[in-house]
């Protein structure tokens, strides 16, 4: 029987997919792998997509890796700030933080790593643009821990002769070292952990 016209565009035609969903297969690659070292390969089999498909959905690797980092940090930041809004003050708001952090750098996640932070390592890899997005990730991360050390000092949680810029430089090293820790192997106990970052605001 001879091939209709809207057969073979039926056959001809491109296979729809989710955006968001490609997205999201495609952040462990970036994570485990980090940008350089992550193949169109790789990225292709994860996201279940022929490289001709990636290319002509986000251009290039580049272009790819900058939606995943955008929906990646987004998603993240979405669910630690629900988890921040349902603590009572600045003090209690920290010790979520840093167990929201040690849960991510625990087990198979932690082992995955953080795609922030791994690309951080790679920083003197990455050209000016990615480089740029990647400081800007950081910088908003000690943002937060800085508005949460305030918030503490206001509302008499945390000592107020605390400098908030240094000590949100000291919370935010102990949690990029949280992640890179997670990479390699198993954390101390969390509870006893946070207790002991927690003394560092009394």
């Amino acid at each position: 029987m001879p091939e209709t016209l809207h057969s073979a565009r039926e056959r001809g035609r491109p296979r729809q997919f989710d955006p968001d969903s490609a997205l999201d297969l495609a952040i462990p690659v970036f994570r485990e792998k980090g940008y350089h070292s992550a193949s169109i390969t790789d990225l292709s089999e994860a996201m279940q997509l022929t490289a001709g498909s990636i290319y002509k959905a986000f251009h290039d690797k580049r272009s790819l890796f900058l939606q995943v980092f955008a929906r990646y940090t987004s998603l993240r930041n979405q669910t630690l700030r629900q988890r921040l809004t349902q603590q009572p003050d600045g003090r209690a708001k920290i010790a979520e933080l840093l167990r929201f952090y040690l849960e991510s750098a625990s087990d198979m996640e932690g082992r995955r790593g953080c795609l922030v932070v791994g690309s951080a390592i790679e920083l003197g890899l990455l050209d000016d643009g990615l480089a740029g997005l990647v400081r800007a990730a950081l910088e908003r991360n000690q943002h937060t821990i800085r508005q949460l050390i305030e918030q503490g000092k206001q509302d008499g949680s945390v000592h107020p002769r605390h400098d908030a810029q240094a000590l949100s430089s000291v919370l935010m090293c102990l949690v990029l070292g949280m992640r890179v820790a997670g990479k390699s192997g198993e954390l101390p106990a969390h509870d006893r952990l946070v207790a002991t970052v927690m003394a560092l605001l009394d």
